[in-house]
């Protein structure tokens, strides 16, 4: 087992109502001027933007106001929130939806504080000394942004997805209320769920010493959420199994399941669908869904003991003696689950058709231009990206 450390500092609020706590987490943490971010339309026909609204008036909390956050956030609509905030001087950023808004807070949150340009944190020039105090009522069970170190910024210069990861962004607090993400389509859910479950394999997948109970909780989450999601297909307004995907959606993404673990696992799968998303815009659990077997089939050489403990424990497959027999079992039944959630299992799938000349591009921007390799379990270079690419090309 590796030395670690352990750091996870946001206040979480779970449950039923748990948005009536919002007024008195800001006074905790000393918000005297909020800027209320969040994405489209859905939030307010639900009557939460409402609700948050009224809490904040009574409150006596004054506040601003930016919507429009899409999926895969832009940088200028980081950009304008900073200019708003620094208009209005808010000293307070909540995100009221899933891991893009709070990723768009993050971004925003950084550039109070910094006198530079803030894709500066994303492209690797600077890193952040300090971030503006983020809180967040989830409404989308998937990014696990509420309790991670991690934000994911879009550049429509280059349409260049990337990411920063520092301590100094974790919310102060998230707000997590099961029932909000009732109205969330079977699509989207499917899509949360898988990116739950891979924030839990990238760790997982490391090369070296593991530790034994890192792996029991991330083995016990990934089955949680398997089953779970199965439930939601069927059942969207299931309250005990939107809780355990939300649940599983924060412990996934804020270290817990790689405490121990060689370099915090792998990441490989993430860093080649932050290109998709950067070239098609596609929803980002159904991409991490597109490449994970072809990357999986790709790596597993290097170590199939890895592969196979993974089988048993969250399929229950053991091939007797047989470590390369029973991975490739354990992904054949990964991939079956995706088929089950009606996620794609490649890029055609996805619904894109990649040409040779894509494929290339992908893999140039994926290695930052060539100056890096990607990945814990199996260093991955430009050529072993595009044929991971291409193997995921259906």
């Amino acid at each position: 087992m590796n030395s670690f450390t352990y750091y996870a500092p946001t206040k979480v609020v779970f449950g039923k109502d748990a948005e009536s706590h919002l007024g008195e987490l800001l006074h905790e943490f000393g918000a005297t001027k909020v800027l209320l971010h969040y994405g489209g339309s859905s939030a307010e026909r639900s009557g939460l933007l409402g609700r948050v609204r009224d809490v904040l008036k009574k409150e006596n909390i004054p506040f601003t106001e930016l919507g429009g956050v899409v999926p895969n956030p832009r940088l200028s609509k980081v950009k304008e929130g900073i200019d708003l905030c620094k208009k209005e001087g808010v000293d307070f950023l909540l995100a009221v939806g899933g891991g893009s808004v709070i990723d768009s807070c993050k971004a925003i949150g950084y550039g109070l504080c910094y006198d530079g340009d803030v894709w500066d944190f994303y492209a690797k020039k600077a890193v952040p000394k300090a971030c503006a105090p983020v809180g967040a009522v989830l409404t989308i069970a998937a990014a696990g942004s509420e309790m991670s170190d991690s934000s994911v910024i879009t550049n429509e210069d280059g349409w260049l997805k990337r990411g920063c990861n520092n301590n100094a962004c974790r919310c102060k607090f998230a707000v997590c209320n099961p029932e909000l993400t009732y109205s969330l389509p079977p699509y989207q859910t499917a899509s949360g769920c898988v990116d739950i479950m891979m924030h839990t394999m990238e760790r997982f997948f490391t090369e070296g010493e593991s530790m034994e109970m890192s792996d029991a909780v991330a083995t016990g989450l990934i089955k949680t959420v398997a089953r779970n999601a199965k439930i939601l297909m069927k059942e969207p307004d299931n309250y005990n199994a939107r809780a355990e995907v939300m649940w599983a959606s924060s412990l996934s993404h804020n270290g817990l399941t790689g405490c121990g673990n060689i370099a915090n696992g792998d990441w490989a799968c993430h860093q080649m669908e932050h290109e998709l998303g950067g070239m098609f815009d596609c929803t980002h659990g159904a991409g991490l869904a597109a490449i994970w077997g072809s990357w999986a089939r790709y790596v597993m050489p290097e170590n199939p003991a890895r592969f196979a403990k993974f089988a048993r424990e969250v399929f229950g497959i053991s091939v007797l003696g047989d470590d390369v027999a029973t991975a490739i079992q354990g992904i054949e039944s990964m991939e079956k689950l995706y088929r089950k959630l009606e996620m794609p299992t490649n890029i055609k799938e996805l619904g894109y058709e990649l040409t040779d000349k894509q494929i290339e591009e992908l893999s140039y921007k994926c290695t930052f231009e060539g100056t890096r390799t990607i990945g814990g379990f199996k260093k991955l270079d430009g050529k072993d990206i595009t044929a991971i690419l291409k193997m995921a090309r259906g």
